[in-house]
């Protein structure tokens, strides 16, 4: 097995957070049971993806404020929350209660772009400005801006007897704009996150440039190595540049025979999309990695967009039951982790 070149310091999963449309309240509770389970296995990270209109989590800054209230240690972030469904002065109020109420452990993941099927849904979302909407990096610039405290308008101070208005956003959360991430799958996305002072999200599906080889790992190396070098000059920066990656991983150390066969079938329908670039704009799929966690680890070591980073977020595989996500997690947690120099949270903690 390859030597890593730095063990893992930070260890986190992802959860899309499934539901049955009649029964969604389950399908939530399984959700928290899990990131509550992730504490206790070490976890340093839980993510939810943002999913609207479909049967999975629509409100990933809700369940984190369940979350918060189940959890003491455990950071919780999206991956990502897309900023074309929202309003960036609500959702900068959102956040900052959340972050609080978390004692600071929010991680907000963002992107920006036109909502997924706008066509279908644009006269509710923005019924009489659809065609005006700006969903460009200007948009979460702005939240930034405004999660940073920064002025809102001119008008403050107190109004009557009791009203008291502020010209920033209320609450205020210091220390939140830091941990803002922004989910890039492109080079320019990457070097624009890395120049305004984001962290960068690296998931399982990426954009490469025209001229590059179609190599998932060396592209996803590429973007992180332009992500750093942008950061390393960036004005907005406030500390080191934070690269999170994440890919889908299964490990199956404990699996029963009847787990690792739907597993594998999971796998295998998943695998051709990864063969060639998809689309017009050649989008790019990294495979599942299934096996046991030294094999994981050591399709990982030799995986050059892990080569870059110490931190992960992997990724919970679609449509599983909530018995099969706790034996993925266990095996991450127990095996996994350690296998790419990890240890857990309260093992760090204990330790001299």
């Amino acid at each position: 097995m390859p030597h890593p070149t730095r063990p893992l310091r930070k260890l986190g999963f992802l959860t899309i957070g499934l539901f049955d449309p009649a029964d969604p309240a389950s399908g939530h509770e399984s959700t928290l049971q899990i990131i509550e389970r992730g504490e206790q296995l070490g976890f340093d990270s839980a993510w939810l993806r943002h999913r609207h209109l479909q049967f999975g989590i629509s409100s990933p800054i809700a369940v984190m404020a369940a979350a918060s209230q189940r959890t003491s240690r455990i950071e919780l972030g999206t991956a990502v929350t897309p900023l074309g469904w929202e309003n960036p002065l609500r959702l900068a109020e959102d956040l900052a209660t959340v972050d609080l109420l978390a004692g600071g452990r929010i991680n907000p993941g963002l992107s920006v772009g036109e909502p997924m099927h706008y066509d279908t849904v644009k006269h509710e979302l923005y019924p009489d400005t659809s065609e005006l909407e700006d969903f460009s990096y200007a948009r979460v610039e702005r939240l930034a801006r405004l999660v940073a405290g920064e002025r809102v308008r001119n008008f403050s101070g107190r109004q009557g007897v009791v009203e008291e208005f502020s010209n920033r956003v209320e609450p205020h959360s210091p220390g939140l704009r830091d941990r803002l991430w922004y989910g890039a799958g492109s080079w320019k996305s990457a070097v624009w996150a890395g120049a305004n002072g984001f962290n960068l999200l690296s998931s399982s599906v990426i954009f490469p440039e025209a001229d590059q080889e179609p190599d998932f790992a060396l592209v996803q190396q590429s973007q992180i190595r332009a992500f750093r070098e942008a950061a390393a000059t960036s004005a907005q920066a406030q500390g080191p540049a934070r690269v999170s990656q994440g890919l889908v991983v299964i490990p199956t150390d404990s699996a029963s025979p009847g787990q690792r066969e739907k597993y594998q079938r999971y796998v295998e329908e998943r695998t051709p999309r990864t063969r060639a670039p998809q689309g017009p704009k050649g989008m790019m799929f990294a495979p599942d990695l299934i096996g046991t966690s030294d094999q994981i680890a050591e399709q990982l070591y030799a995986h050059a967009g892990f080569q870059e980073v110490d931190e992960v977020a992997f990724a919970l595989p679609f449509s599983f039951d909530h018995e099969d996500y706790l034996q993925i997690l266990t095996d991450i947690a127990g095996r996994l982790g350690p296998a790419l120099g990890w240890a857990p949270a309260e093992v760090r903690q204990d330790s001299p």
